[in-house]
């Protein structure tokens, strides 16, 4: 069991993003007892992802976030992708995975296929993928509702996402 969290769609100001750091850093402490092994963290001007990691696939290299290629593509994941080879060997163009975790596949589907790769995962999971670039996110889980998401706006528009109320 691993657990996400972030926080985004926010105003880009100093205060608001010290503020975002500080209540993510909280909420991925909250969930420690979802994965005790590593915790990962992302912070740019309008998003803030965490996660905490129980290592089960790629011990030694499957760190999140994980980003994609040109760095601007980040994603943190819970759960197991079971189709993660065959979508690997069926990608459009070459990518170069620096993992060998299930969910790095993510990126370069987003990145081939846009949001229609969703449909193709097979699998229990919930993820959060930000384009920094489009300054865009993608909240997913599996179809089936297995692991659990939740998500919600605070009074100032900001979206929280996380694996555990």
């Amino acid at each position: 069991m691993c657990g996400i969290c972030g926080i985004l769609h926010l105003e880009n100001t100093t205060s608001n993003k010290q503020q975002r750091q500080q209540t993510v850093q909280a909420m991925n402490q909250a969930l420690h007892h979802r994965g005790p092994d590593e915790a990962g963290v992302y912070h740019d001007k309008m998003a803030s992802l965490a996660m905490r990691r129980l290592s089960i696939i790629d011990l030694g290299g499957g760190q999140q976030p994980i980003f994609n290629e040109m760095g601007d593509v980040c994603v943190v994941f819970n759960g197991e992708i079971y189709n993660h080879k065959a979508l690997e060997a069926g990608l459009d163009t070459p990518y170069e995975f620096r993992t060998k975790s299930d969910c790095e596949v993510i990126l370069p589907l987003y990145q081939q296929k846009g949001l229609s790769f969703i449909d193709e995962l097979q699998g229990m999971f919930a993820f959060v993928l930000y384009d920094e670039e489009k300054d865009a996110y993608l909240i997913a889980r599996d179809h089936m509702g297995i692991i659990p998401l939740y998500t919600g706006y605070d009074e100032h528009g900001n979206l929280y996402v996380a694996s555990e109320m």
